[in-house]
């Protein structure tokens, strides 16, 4: 799997309030969070240690994404995962530019200069880290 990752001393609360800081210095938000664990508590009965989807999204990058193909939809925002590891918590960006290597070559050329940005402003908010 392909992707950035750091990991940080912290508490799960903690990192994830560092993670957010950073993202919004790049100019991202987050639009959706989806607490794993709890979820497969409730449903499944399953104990997990604490894990954390935040889908992040920088409006004037998903913007033009968007104006060169309406269905790149599908592969936005950006997940960020936070997750309790050994060492600490984990955090782990998708890269952008890894991810739209599922599309068609001439889709990959049209939209690498917005997967490029996306790339370079998720690893400053990930070295802020």
């Amino acid at each position: 799997m392909t992707g950035m990752r750091k990991t940080l001393k912290a508490t799960l609360s903690e990192a994830r309030a560092q993670v957010e800081a950073a993202l919004k210095e790049e100019g991202f938000g987050i639009l959706t969070e989806i607490d794993v664990a709890a979820t497969l508590k409730a449903r499944l009965g399953l104990e997990r240690p604490p894990y954390l989807i935040l889908g992040a999204c920088n409006p004037h990058l998903a913007a033009r994404a968007l104006e060169a193909l309406p269905e790149i939809g599908l592969l936005l925002p950006c997940n960020v995962v936070l997750r309790e590891a050994e060492e600490g918590v984990e955090v782990l960006i998708q890269d952008p530019k890894e991810m739209f290597r599922v599309l068609p070559e001439a889709t990959q050329r049209a939209l690498a200069p917005v997967a490029e940005e996306a790339r370079t402003r998720l690893s400053r908010a990930l070295a802020r880290l």
